[in-house]
């Protein structure tokens, strides 16, 4: 489909565009905000080292609206050389105010320039914002954001809360982001400190016996690929608020009062599972958006996702515990009972077991210990580049890329060493008894507006080859994908299908997916952010009514970087011609749901899967 703007429409829309305006800030409250991007010098670690900051603050500072504010954003760019750019992850507003450079005629923000965002608060919920240019995100231009109901009343009774606090998890490196993608462009396997042992090696042949450890390590070899490969980068100092473990984070509360705790991952590679000892979570939202409260005693939180849950602390104190899933380290703050003097320090739990990848999550099927790579079917190995891989003598077990010696933890993390031994991505090593937050779990707090079939699928592959560190979306990075399509006002099924081993939790920009758990549709709940284990299908409902040029990326920073990520174009369509004005989606803000009743005519077919190639 060629881009052709329609006059006419143009003209039309900007006149409603201004209308709208011109009442919405007649009557609605204006909040304003003057962010500045420089660099400055911090130290976190023990060595100084120079990071990005807003307002002189690392992380940046939070900031808070309410549902209906006209929000006024002045973000002046002090950086030298360096543009950058402010995302508004998850809020829904105009293309040109979404903050991506190249999309929507947004060019980011220039060295000693200021751009000023502008836009309607449209809904509520916990949020976050971070660079869009290079890595900045990595590098400490991340911060958090809180809209909330209008005059702050709960949507729901079970969301009342005496205390509320954000929580907000990241990974800090002495490196800056730059040097990390060199050193993963060199070597995917360059910052992979937890490799298995000869220990790890002889477990397995006694579990499995001499043959079935060899083929199996005969075909990971082969596949350049490592089963502890939980997560590409390690190394990281995981930070609750900005602080370390040491510096204590501390949320203060009075015994029986009801706390409201607001779980951001900003990290930028970081999984982490969640728990509070002796303390249950009620969840209450997930992405922003209200759900079905659901009581739990952890939670996994992918990057980019966030989570509320409401908690009802009775003793004194409580230690909030985020461990990474490479079990390399924690971030650890308190809850404390401010009537009572603070003596508590932090204890650094053991680390759970470390899990171990299994051919189940390459979509293998179950067994794990005893693959026959000649019989695997080669459509099923899509995502990955055979090519490189070297079939010509290669040891079943080479001892020259496993750590004989104990294994470096970072700075934030305990010393501790567990030597238990599970497997799968999604083991989090759950205690029996507790329950742990599913996908399915999770159910819409107020019913579906759009419950259409779709009439389309959209198909996304997630793939890459470790070797040359190269993330790709139907078999193309970036740089080579030709963009996305849809019409305006369709219903559409997107289908993550992830042929890689890595899982990679997928974000778009402008609208929310409905995510297909299980739940009937007018229960589905609302997501900007869908992790896609490794080897497995995810598929997600879309009402495609946020006109405009609209990222889809894998919110991993360095996939990302390294290829992952398109283009989502949402366009209006008639008499073959196609219009993607940000006026227009701007005016449309107003309508929350004008597709309620006007289905998309257009027959079902699949889009995005021609593409794929490995």
């Amino acid at each position: 489909m060629s881009i052709q703007f329609q006059p006419n429409r143009l003209v039309q829309s900007l006149l409603a565009g201004l209308c709208l305006v011109t009442s919405s800030w007649g009557f609605a409250a204006v909040k304003e905000y003057q962010l500045v991007i420089d660099e400055s010098t911090i130290n976190v670690t023990g060595k100084p080292v120079k990071r990005i900051m807003v307002n002189g603050q690392f992380p940046a500072p939070l900031l808070e609206f309410e549902e209906g504010d006209d929000a006024i954003i002045k973000v002046k760019n002090n950086l030298k050389n360096k543009d950058s750019s402010i995302h508004w992850h998850g809020l829904l507003l105009p293309g040109i105010m979404d903050g991506v450079p190249g999309f929507n005629g947004f060019n980011g923000i220039s060295p000693n320039e200021e751009f000023v965002y502008k836009f309607k608060v449209r809904q509520s919920g916990t949020y976050w914002y971070h660079a869009h240019s290079k890595g900045q995100e990595q590098d400490g231009l991340y911060g958090s954001l809180v809209i909330y109901p209008k005059n702050k009343k709960p949507l729901a009774a079970h969301e009342q809360a005496e205390r509320d606090y954000v929580v907000m998890l990241s990974d800090f490196h002495e490196k800056t982001s730059d040097q990390i993608q060199k050193d993963l462009k060199i070597s995917a396997e360059y910052y992979q400190d937890q490799r298995e042992t000869l220990s790890d090696v002889w477990k397995q042949v006694k579990r499995d016996g001499v043959k079935a450890t060899w083929s199996d390590r005969k075909m990971w070899n082969q596949m350049r690929m490592l089963k502890t490969d939980m997560s590409d980068v390690t190394g990281y100092t995981f930070l609750m608020n900005g602080k370390t473990a040491t510096q204590n984070w501390t949320g203060m509360f009075k015994p029986n009062e009801k706390v409201r705790l607001r779980f951001v991952n900003a990290s930028a590679m970081s999984f982490f599972d969640i728990r509070i000892p002796n303390l249950k979570m009620t969840v209450v939202s997930a992405d922003g958006q209200p759900v079905k409260p659901v009581a739990v005693d952890e939670f996994r939180i992918g990057t980019a996702e966030t989570y509320d849950v409401i908690v009802e602390p009775k003793i004194g104190h409580y230690q909030i515990e985020a461990e990474s899933i490479d079990r390399s380290g924690y971030a650890i703050g308190m809850l404390h009972n401010e009537l009572t003097a603070m003596g508590h320090s932090i204890h650094m739990p053991a680390p759970r077991p470390r899990s171990l990848l299994t051919m189940e999550d390459m979509g293998h099927g179950t067994d794990h210990s005893a693959m026959d790579h000649s019989k695997m079917d080669a459509d099923a190995m899509q995502g990955m580049d055979h090519s490189k891989m070297n079939h010509n003598a290669m040891s079943a077990m080479n001892h020259s890329e496993m750590d004989h010696s104990q294994h470096q933890m970072p700075a934030s993390s305990t010393t501790q060493k567990n030597d238990q031994v599970v497997y799968g991505w999604a083991n989090a090593s759950t205690p029996k008894g507790d329950k742990a937050l599913q996908y399915s779990d999770l159910k819409s707090l107020t019913p579906q507006a759009d419950t259409r079939e779709a009439t389309s699928e959209l198909v996304i592959r997630l793939g890459g080859t470790m070797e040359r560190y190269m993330w790709t979306i139907n078999g193309k990075k970036f740089s080579d994908a030709e963009p996305l399509k849809v019409k305006f006002g369709e219903r559409i099924r997107v289908k993550f299908i992830n042929d890689s081993m890595m899982a990679h939790p997928m974000h778009l920009h402008g609208m929310f997916m409905q995510l297909e758990n299980g739940q009937p549709p007018v229960d589905m709940p609302n997501k900007h952010t869908v992790i896609v284990p490794p080897g497995k299908t995810v598929t997600t409902l879309l009402t495609a009514d946020e006109l405009g040029e609209w990222a889809i990326h894998c919110h991993l920073l360095y996939h990302m970087s390294a290829g992952m990520m398109n283009k989502l174009i949402v366009a209006n369509v008639t008499d073959g011609k196609v219009s993607t004005s940000p006026i227009q989606a701007e005016s449309n803000a107003s309508n929350s749901s004008p597709l309620q009743n006007n289905p998309s005519e257009s027959k079902a077919d699949t889009k995005g899967d021609a593409h794929a190639h490995h």
